[in-house]
């Protein structure tokens, strides 16, 4: 079953800039990452991806350089900023609060799924 289009859009942020604090990445490299870490749950396309990342760079939480790949081709590489750093926590926060709600509603620990 498909995870609902608003929570993908609501879980992106937070998603990409976790992702650039373990490093520098790239699109492709970030949808693969995203792939792994939601064991084929969430599946992102190129016109999700980039916008957000551009529009994380427009608000200065990232930003971008071209570099060259393994093989040779140009690519974008997409640094995490201090402003982005402070985004992050500010969205762990919230999501550390919608998760504890959640979690004594359901009885459980939401983030592990014990009852």
């Amino acid at each position: 079953m498909p995870i609902d289009k608003d929570l993908v859009a609501a879980l992106a942020t937070p998603l990409v800039l976790a992702i650039l604090v373990e490093g520098p990445s790239y699109g492709y490299a970030i949808v693969k990452r995203v792939r792994e870490l939601s064991d084929g749950e969430l599946e992102w396309s190129d016109g999700m991806l980039y916008p957000l990342l551009h529009r994380l760079e427009k608000s200065g939480h990232v930003r971008a350089e071209w570099g060259a790949s393994d093989t040779g081709r140009k690519r974008r590489n997409y640094h995490i900023t201090e402003s982005g750093r402070a985004e992050l926590a500010d969205q762990r926060r919230q999501w550390d609060t919608a998760n504890r709600t959640l979690g004594g509603l359901w009885g459980m620990t939401v983030a592990t799924g014990e009852a």
